[in-house]
């Protein structure tokens, strides 16, 4: 497995990012489930198996100010073309380090594979785990390059009671690593406040291509 971008993120959970030097550079899929684009300030990363000098030279065609290139709308889908995969959103990439202790809500584990948010999340995430509150649900996963993720879901008549921040909480307290990731569509006004409130740090952003499985 490529390591290059497992060491980029870790890294940027001990806030050491790329240096913003304006530069898109171009690096090897961790692996054949991930490919994509993170957006750091003033520093891109292209991870992909399609060739290099491809990918630069639709960078270098893509009308677009150079800081910002590799998140344009026209490069993106050109990718996607290319790759014949899929992508959601361009979304925010948070982290907060791990806490100590245990959740203060009350939580049940999930252990049903056939569950909804538990199938959509193994689309994406390796060794899923998903925990119920009163209202909502918390899970854990390992995502991209292998990082810990985590997602929260609160059920609509449970918003505006603290929810959304107590499950964003007790993630950083049921993680088994140093740190988790979180990764937030900045439209999503209520999400992201929950998550600032529970102590994660905007460090860019993220397009993910998903790949798209036919069947043969």
């Amino acid at each position: 497995m490529n390591d290059e971008l497992w060491q980029i993120l870790a890294a940027a959970e001990r806030g050491t990012f790329p240096a913003a030097d304006g530069r898109t550079v171009v690096i090897g899929q961790p692996r054949a489930r991930d490919a994509g684009v993170l957006a750091f300030t003033a520093h891109s990363v292209v991870f992909t198996d399609e060739d290099p000098e491809w990918v630069r030279k639709q960078l270098a065609a893509t009308p677009s100010d150079p800081f910002a290139v590799a998140m344009n709308p026209v490069f993106l889908a050109a990718m996607l073309a290319r790759t014949g995969r899929r992508m959601s959103t361009i979304d925010m990439m948070t982290v907060a380090p791990a806490l100590p202790g245990v959740p203060e809500i009350p939580l049940r584990e999930i252990d049903d594979p056939a569950h909804p948010r538990v199938a959509r999340a193994l689309e994406y995430r390796d060794g899923v785990r998903v925990w119920a509150a009163d209202g909502g649900v918390v899970l854990l996963g390992r995502g991209l390059a292998g990082r810990w993720e985590c997602a929260v879901e609160v059920d609509e008549e449970s918003g505006g009671r603290g929810l959304g921040s107590a499950l964003a909480l007790a993630a950083r307290q049921l993680v088994p690593g140093s740190a988790v990731w979180a990764q937030i569509a900045p439209g999503n006004a209520r999400s992201v406040r929950a998550f600032r409130s529970a102590g994660f740090s905007a460090v860019g952003s993220e397009a993910l291509f998903s790949a798209v499985w036919r069947p043969s």
